[in-house]
C-alpha cells in the first residue's frame, strides 16, 4: 500500500512538473490565419511576467493597443476587453502559470482567436514565443490582410515588450 501511495505521488508530481509550461487550450493551427514569433529579452522572466500580466498598462508601452481593462483579478477565467486596430475585443484567461505560460481566448464581430505566451529562462536572459490562431467569417473572408497584419502586430508586441521589459520598468 505504501509503495502504491508512492507511485502515485511521483506520477503526479511528475505530471505537474511536465504540465506547468503547457496551455489549457492550444492554438488551432488549421485556422485560416495562425502566426508564431519569439523574442530573447535581456532581463528575468519574472520582469516580462509583470510587464506582460499588467494588462491595464498595456497601452503605456504598446502604442497599437488601447483602452485595455482587466474586469477582475487575473487568474484563470478572468476576463478583459482592449482595443487594436480598431477592433474592440473580448477576452477571457485560459492558462496562467505564474512567470511561465499566459493564454486567452478573444473574440470580436466576426473574428475568435486564441492566444499564448511562453516564459521561459535562458542564457541571454528570457525567451518570449507568442503564438496565435484565428477564424470566423470576417477571418476567413482577409485571410491574407489578416495574416499579413497579425505577422506585423505580433512583432511589433515582441519589440515593444523587450523595450519596457529591459527598461527596468
Amino acid at each position: 500500500m505504501k509503495r502504491v501511495m508512492i507511485l502515485i505521488s511521483l506520477i503526479t508530481l511528475g505530471t505537474t512538473i511536465q504540465g506547468q509550461n503547457q496551455v489549457n487550450v492550444v492554438i488551432n493551427q488549421k485556422a485560416p490565419v495562425v502566426q508564431s514569433n519569439e523574442i530573447y529579452i535581456n532581463t528575468t522572466p519574472e520582469k516580462v511576467w509583470k510587464v506582460l500580466t499588467n494588462i491595464e498598462n498595456w497601452d503605456e508601452w504598446n502604442n497599437k493597443i488601447n483602452k485595455s481593462k482587466l474586469q477582475e483579478k487575473l487568474k484563470v477565467g478572468a476576463t478583459f476587453t482592449w482595443k487594436t486596430n480598431g477592433s474592440k475585443i473580448k477576452s477571457k484567461i485560459h492558462t496562467f502559470n505564474t512567470n511561465q505560460v499566459l493564454g486567452w481566448t478573444g473574440k470580436t464581430l466576426g473574428a475568435r482567436a486564441i492566444h499564448n505566451w511562453y516564459i521561459e529562462p535562458s542564457e541571454q536572459g528570457t525567451l518570449v514565443k507568442v503564438e496565435e490562431s484565428m477564424e470566423g467569417w470576417i477571418v476567413k473572408l482577409m485571410k491574407k490582410k489578416i495574416n499579413k497584419t497579425l505577422k506585423e502586430d505580433m512583432t511589433h508586441w515582441l519589440e515593444q515588450l523587450k523595450t519596457k521589459s529591459e527598461s527596468g520598468i
